[in-house]
């Protein structure tokens, strides 16, 4: 792979050569939030700051930090609740640490 990482990949996979067709769109400034609100897309607001019977993190006077661990505002455990990716066994050897640039 172009990383340096060697992968173990299916006979049966297809792939297409070439590049992406429109590779700027990533590159897009919406400028303001009523452009991505037009997209469909909501803010998102930190549990830190809504009250406490928003969210597990809020209340507190002033700038005041969670308090517990990172959770929903449900209550369940937010970070590092991940399993290991699945197709992480089918690399061989991992890209080089040391790799100049």
């Amino acid at each position: 792979m172009p990383s340096g990482e060697i992968r173990n990949i299916d006979v049966r996979c297809r792939a297409t050569v070439g590049e992406v067709g429109n590779a700027e769109q990533s590159n897009i400034n919406y400028g303001k939030a009523g452009r991505m609100r037009w997209k469909g897309k909501r803010p998102s607001v930190r549990g830190v700051v809504m009250n406490p019977v928003d969210h597990p993190h809020g209340g507190g006077e002033g700038k005041t930090s969670g308090g517990r661990h990172p959770v929903s505002p449900w209550g369940k455990p937010e970070v590092r609740t991940r399993k290991k990716k699945s197709s992480d066994q089918l690399i061989v050897r991992r890209r080089p640490a040391n790799k100049s640039r």
